[in-house]
């Protein structure tokens, strides 16, 4: 069987109606496929992202470039492209090659910035959901959703309840927390408070480069574990960057400016606003399906494994053991595991040794 991976983009013919009542023009979305489809179309998987990665998920002949899941996606890996025909798409509001912020706005031949339409995560699954269709695909054989892409999950299968057959959530949430939204409104607050922001007016030339470095250290805080840092550096001294009258004295200070660095210039920073408020906004249990576990109830979900990790500080073990009880209200088949990482929120892109196995038994 021939497997390939290639970029592909999908033009809306129709404007894209938001969630919020806003209505989008022109749309791009940008995905990627790994894997052949069969005959009836019954073994598609769609894999959601996270708030910065993009649609190249895993490497293939066609792109050798190593992805965001590489250990996890392709030929005889958990997620297998022998068997499976995988889709993944560059969220809307990214700047990845789907529409966002950075995108010309039609009306002004300028960047939309804070132009752009209101975002939700919700609207991120009706794009999602576009290309599915445009594939010819009426119902996937599961949805797999790590971190912002098991909100997506949810919020595609709250709006299309015959998407999918199973669901893999990983390190996610039904709705936002306190704390996680606390994080994300500091990242935020650095980016607009930086002086280059210009009111989303800045140039490609003038970045806010101080504020998205800030957001992006306190991301990495927040996506490791205190017990990482702690067998990682130690108090082990570093030389790779000049001290500071503030520090920049230990290894740990070294790695979150190499990471905060190599991020400036890689991410949209409106784009970035616009997709950590979508978060904070999210709750699948919103006035409009009553709670969570009645949405499941009208969805075609016949089997669900959720898993988290126990030192996840942003979407803790208490997030999965939400959507687990809620699963537990309904007909659907579900399993949580609870991983002993010490990677913390990340360790879904690290651990492939514990996340692997389990994901593997479970598409099989």
């Amino acid at each position: 069987m021939q497997h390939y991976s290639a970029m592909h983009t999908l033009k809306l013919t129709t404007p894209l109606l938001t969630w919020r009542g806003d209505s989008l023009q022109p749309v791009t979305l940008a995905y990627e496929t790994w894997g052949e489809l069969n005959a009836e179309k019954s073994n598609a998987i769609l894999l959601l992202t996270g708030l910065s990665p993009g649609a190249h998920a895993a490497s293939s002949d066609a792109d050798p470039e190593a992805g965001w899941w590489e250990d996890m996606l392709g030929p005889g890996k958990p997620i297998d492209s022998n068997r499976y025909f995988v889709v993944c798409v560059n969220s809307l509001g990214s700047c990845l090659g789907s529409t966002g912020p950075d995108s010309l706005n039609p009306a002004t031949g300028k960047p939309w910035r804070l132009d752009f339409p209101e975002l939700s995560i919700e609207d991120i699954a009706t794009g999602c959901w576009k290309v599915v269709e445009h594939l010819g695909i009426e119902q996937l054989h599961c949805i797999i959703g790590p971190s912002m892409g098991g909100m997506t999950a949810l919020a595609l299968l709250k709006q299309y309840p015959q998407a999918a057959r199973q669901l893999i959530s990983i390190s996610s949430t039904a709705a936002a927390s306190p704390f996680a939204i606390a994080i994300r409104s500091l990242q935020r607050e650095a980016i607009v408070t930086d002086p280059n922001w210009q009111n989303g007016h800045y140039s490609d030339s003038c970045w806010p480069i101080s504020g998205m470095r800030m957001a992006r250290k306190l991301g990495m805080i927040s996506y490791r574990s205190a017990i990482e840092w702690q067998q990682r550096f130690d108090r082990q001294p570093q030389s790779q960057f000049a001290t500071t009258v503030y520090g920049m004295n230990f290894q740990i200070e070294a790695y979150l400016e190499a990471h905060a660095l190599k991020f400036i210039g890689q991410f949209d920073p409106c784009c970035y606003v616009y997709l950590s408020r979508a978060m904070d906004w999210f709750d699948a249990s919103d006035r409009r399906h009553g709670d969570l576990s009645a949405m499941l109830s009208q969805t075609s979900l016949q089997s669900a494994l959720i898993m988290g990790v126990s030192t996840d500080l942003l979407f803790p073990l208490s997030d999965q053991q939400t959507l687990a009880d809620a699963m537990a209200k309904t007909t659907i088949q579900h399993q949580m595991l609870a991983l002993d990482c010490v990677q913390g929120h990340d360790a879904f892109l690290i651990d492939s040794e514990r996340f692997g196995p389990p994901i593997h038994r479970f598409l099989s």
